[in-house]
């Protein structure tokens, strides 16, 4: 019995140094985007379904922008797992002791902007050696020809955001108010 017990440890161990190779040594420029700049005040009810490998969530979000504050709560199972607040200068962030870590508000936050905010309010904030392409509904976010980030418009109501650095994919499905591409 030991034996096979430390036969399903060792397996254990393998598999956990096996899962997933180091990802790529880029990092995501933080665009922390004044709320001002969306150029419009928003309030709409988001569901987001969240892929990472084989893992699947599905989401409730509320998402508001005026002129001074972005606020973003979101919602698993009637419970909130992070609510966000943004005034431009400083990112207010209240978690749930169940939130997975890897769960970050700024990149919440700059997935939110990289898929809402005008494309010149984005090109203005990147770092050299970073592009913003738009084109037909997508919006790439490139360093040297490489696409890390990208944003499709599936429809008039629902946003695709691929991010090729964490390895993920968002699908935000407006349920009250549309999306549109600003």
């Amino acid at each position: 019995m030991r034996r096979l017990i430390a036969l399903l440890v060792a397996c254990l161990l393998l598999a956990a140094c096996a899962t997933r190779p180091p990802g790529p040594a880029v990092v995501l420029p933080a665009l922390r985007l004044a709320p001002s700049a969306l150029g419009h005040d928003l309030a709409v009810q988001q569901r987001l379904v969240f892929r990472f490998g084989s893992h699947v969530r599905e989401l409730d979000a509320l998402l508001e922008v005026d002129a001074s504050d972005v606020r973003l709560a979101v919602q698993a199972m009637g419970r909130t797992g992070v609510r966000l607040q943004w005034d431009g200068k400083e990112l207010v962030e209240q978690r749930a002791a169940w939130l997975p870590s890897a769960v970050r508000g700024e990149r919440v936050l700059d997935d939110v902007q990289f898929s809402l905010w005008p494309a010149d309010a984005i090109r203005a904030v990147l770092p050299a050696g970073w592009e913003l392409v738009e084109r037909d509904g997508f919006r790439e976010l490139r360093r040297n020809g490489q696409v890390w980030l990208q944003r499709e418009q599936v429809d008039a109501t629902t946003l695709r955001v691929r991010n090729g650095v964490d390895d993920y994919e968002l699908m935000i499905e407006s349920v009250a108010g549309g999306v549109h591409d600003p």
